[in-house]
């Protein structure tokens, strides 16, 4: 009796610690800790919060404002040694040409709402003046192509050195970004001069428009193919390809840049999309192609 007693006591003690038990991890289960025991860390309030992310790119914005140099200012395409806005690739009105700005707002909204702040002859180190002007009409967009007269000195000495270039385009995107925080940009390569050159020396009247002072670092002495020529014009070559290289790295540090990935370096200028006048400027034609270079790169998705 004493022992089936004692027995009956110490079954009671373990069913009551198996209910203790169960109780605990029902109470632990419902309290949220995990399956590794209570030593491991809970999660981090951060760690349910959406990461955040770079704002998506904008392929429709609502204006645009162009900077830049004589090819945005469509230099010599419709007649002589003159500007010619209306076929610029990035704010003209031409059907033919079917502008960036055209494009993207439409032919009827483009007028009033791209500007072309562009100046023929200017250097990188005029782009922080034109940015400032530009950024008072408060564009969504602003395309610039710049760099080719870095190059396009009397000497290959004179060329802005690369140092200078980078520093000069900093300060652009600068002042940029203060004025306009939320303003995207598109930035295009520069032509690759070379190739205009050898394009263009096939054309009598072009060589003797290039007499007047048009690129003497490349355009000088045109028919010249001796040792002399052949390195200042690849040293112009190599000259451009570093500030292009400046050009992708600057844009690449800002979230709302994007370049045409050498797009424009790369396209293969003809006779048909060179002007008739210089044969070095883009022609209507060649006009035409670049805007088609610059919207293919402003609507492209993200990947």
């Amino acid at each position: 009796m004493g022992r089936a007693t004692d027995q009956g006591t110490r079954d009671g003690r373990h069913r009551a610690r198996a209910a203790l038990a169960v109780l605990t991890a029902a109470v632990l289960g419902a309290a949220g800790c995990d399956a590794a025991g209570g030593d491991s860390p809970a999660p981090s309030p951060s760690a349910s919060k959406p990461s955040k992310t770079a704002p998506a790119w904008d392929t429709s914005p609502a204006s645009v404002a162009a900077v830049g140099d004589s090819i945005t200012r469509g230099f010599d395409a419709c007649t002589v040694l003159s500007d010619c806005p209306e076929v610029s690739w990035a704010t003209g009105s031409s059907a033919e040409v079917d502008s960036l700005a055209v494009r993207l707002l439409g032919e009827a909204q483009a007028p009033g709402r791209s500007w072309n702040y562009a100046v023929t002859g200017a250097r990188m180190a005029d782009l922080n003046a034109q940015v400032t002007r530009a950024a008072a009409r408060k564009p969504e967009l602003v395309a610039v192509m710049a760099g080719a007269n870095d190059a396009c000195r009397a000497t290959t000495s004179a060329m802005t050195p690369v140092a200078d270039f980078r520093a000069q385009f900093e300060e652009a995107m600068t002042t940029l970004r203060e004025k306009l925080p939320k303003a995207q940009v598109y930035v295009s390569s520069i032509p690759d001069l070379k190739r205009l050159w050898s394009q263009g020396r096939t054309n009598a009247l072009g060589k003797q428009v290039w007499k007047l002072g048009l690129c003497p670092s490349m355009l000088g002495d045109a028919d010249s193919l001796d040792s002399a020529a052949t390195l200042r014009r690849n040293t112009v070559r190599d000259r451009v390809e570093d500030y292009n290289e400046v050009l992708r790295e600057v844009c690449a540090k800002d979230r709302r840049c994007r370049t045409d990935d050498g797009a424009v370096h790369a396209y293969r200028f003809g006779t048909d999309q060179l002007s008739h006048w210089d044969w070095f400027h883009p022609s209507v034609g060649g006009q035409a192609r670049l805007a088609e270079i610059a919207y293919r790169a402003v609507t492209a998705k993200t990947p």
